[in-house]
C-alpha cells in the first residue's frame, strides 16, 4: 500500500517487495529517494552519508550537474537507434576512452558481466585462430566476474555457483597472487589469464606489482592473452583513469562498467588490435552504447580527464587511510587489517561484526557495505572532501567500539 509522504509517496516496501520479486537481494531496511553529491535521502526525509556510492557506480555523486545537464539535452535530442546507425556520443566517447588508453578497439555493453562475456568470447575466438584452439581462461579464486553463466563459471567462488551446476566448461581457478600458481596452470588448451586487479568481492585485495608484472610477462612467453576485468577498479576508482596504470602494464583486454557510466548502465571491452578478432555477426547487443548512457559517461571521462579529480583521489585516499589506521591504533574497535586501492577500501575485524557495524552505520547516518561477516567495504564517489571523510570517521569510528 503507498501512502502520501509530504510530496513524495511512501511505499511499504519490505511487504511490497516480498509480494511481487524473485528474492534475489538481502536489501537494507530503507527506500531511498533522492541524492545529491555524498549524500541521499529516504522516504523519511533522513539524510546519510553515501560511502558506497551504488556499489562504485556514482563517480561524480548523485545527481551530479555535469550528467544531469548531458543526459537533460540528449533525451531531449535522441534516446536509443541500435547500433545499425552511427550516433556521435557513441562515437566521441569511443575516440576518448581508447586514445587515453593502451588498446584500440571497443565494444560496448550493458553491464560488468555482459562485457566480461565479450572478453571470454573475444578470448575462445583468439585461442581457435591464434592457439590450435585453445579455449580455456584461468582466473583467481577469489574473484568475481559476473551473474551470467560464463561470467559466474569464470569467478573463482563456489559459493555463487553451486546453485547452477554444471558451470560451463573452460576455465581453471588458482589462488591469488600466485606466480608460480598461475604458471603451473597454463597448458596449450589455455588462451588467456583473465584477472581483477584487485579482489573486490573478496574485500579489496589488490594484486602487487610484482604478481602483476609476472603474470604479463607469462602472457607474453606462452604467446596468450592477459584480460583484466577493470569493472570496478577503472573510470578512477583506483586514482587512475584505468587501474592497469598502476601496476606499470598493458593488458590484451579489458572490461569497465559501474563507474563509466556514472550511475547509468553502460559497459565496454577494450583490446589491442592483434585480440580484437571478431567479425561482423561474431557479437552484438541492441541496447549497449545508446546515445543516452554515452552522453552519461562523456560528462564521467571529461570530469575525470579535464579536471584534477584523480589527484584529488588520491589525496582522499592517503587521509582516509590514515584516519582508519589512527582508528585502527586505538586498540578497543578491533580492525585487523585494512586494505586499500585508491578511494576503495576493505576493513577487517578481529570477530564477525560486520553486520552490526554496518547497522550501526545506518542508523547513525552512514552507508557502508560489508563483504563478508568480519569484513566492511567502502567506495565512496570520487567527489569526496576531507569533510565528507572526516565525518565518515567519526561516525565509523562510534559503530565500531565494542
Amino acid at each position: 500500500m503507498a501512502v502520501a509522504t509530504g510530496t513524495a509517496t511512501h511505499f511499504d516496501a519490505p511487504a511490497t517487495e516480498r509480494e511481487l520479486y524473485m528474492r534475489t537481494f538481502a536489501r537494507q531496511p530503507i527506500t531511498l529517494v533522492r541524492g545529491e553529491g555524498v549524500r541521499v535521502w529516504d522516504d523519511t526525509g533522513r539524510e546519510y552519508l553515501d560511502f558506497l556510492a551504488g556499489v562504485a557506480v556514482n563517480a561524480l555523486g548523485h545527481c551530479a550537474p555535469a550528467i544531469v545537464e548531458a543526459i537533460t539535452a540528449q533525451a531531449s535530442t535522441l534516446i536509443h537507434t541500435s547500433n545499425i546507425y552511427h550516433t556521435v556520443p557513441q562515437l566521441e566517447l569511443a575516440r576518448l576512452l581508447i586514445d587515453n588508453s593502451c588498446l584500440d578497439r571497443i565494444f560496448y555493453a550493458n553491464s560488468g558481466a555482459e562485457a566480461n562475456e565479450c572478453a571470454i568470447k573475444l578470448a575462445r575466438k583468439w585461442g581457435k585462430l591464434h592457439r590450435h584452439g585453445a579455449f580455456e581462461i584461468v582466473t583467481a579464486l577469489g574473484s568475481f566476474h559476473g551473474r551470467t553463466l560464463a561470467s559466474l563459471a569464470a569467478t573463482g567462488n563456489r559459493h555463487y555457483q553451486e546453485a547452477f551446476d554444471p558451470m560451463p566448461d573452460g576455465f581453471r581457478h588458482v589462488p591469488f597472487n600466485d606466480l608460480e600458481a598461475m604458471r603451473a596452470a597454463i597448458t596449450p588448451k589455455v588462451a588467456a589469464i583473465m584477472l581483477e586487479p584487485v579482489l573486490g568481492e573478496g574485500g579489496i585485495h589488490p594484486a602487487t606489482v610484482e604478481y602483476l608484472q609476472g603474470v604479463r610477462k607469462l602472457c607474453d612467453d606462452h604467446g596468450i592473452l592477459l584480460i583484466l576485468d577493470e569493472v570496478q577498479s577503472g573510470i578512477g576508482r583506483m586514482g587512475y583513469l584505468y587501474g592497469y596504470e598502476a601496476y606499470g602494464i598493458e593488458p590484451d583486454v579489458i572490461t569497465l562498467a559501474k563507474g563509466l557510466g556514472g550511475g547509468l548502465p553502460i559497459a565496454a571491452c577494450l583490446a589491442k588490435e592483434h585480440a580484437a578478432v571478431f567479425t561482423p555477426g561474431d557479437h552484438g547487443s541492441t541496447y549497449s552504447g545508446s546515445p543516452l548512457v554515452c552522453a552519461a559517461a562523456l560528462a564521467v571521462v571529461r570530469a575525470i580527464l579535464d579536471t584534477d579529480l584523480l589527484a584529488s583521489v588520491r589525496a582522499m585516499t592517503d587521509h582516509l587511510h590514515a584516519g582508519l589506521k589512527s582508528l585502527q591504533a586505538e586498540g578497543d574497535v578491533g580492525i585487523t587489517e585494512i586494505r586499500v586501492s585508491g578511494l576503495w577500501m576493505g576493513i577487517e575485524f578481529d570477530e564477525d561484526r560486520a553486520g552490526a557495524i554496518l547497522d550501526r552505520c545506518r542508523d547513525d547516518g552512514l552507508l557502508v557495505n560489508r563483504t563478508s561477516a568480519n569484513t566492511i567495504r567502502i567506495a565512496p564517489p570520487l567527489i569526496v572532501t576531507r569533510d565528507d571523510c572526516d565525518r565518515f570517521l567519526d561516525i565509523f569510528g562510534r559503530a565500531c567500539a565494542r
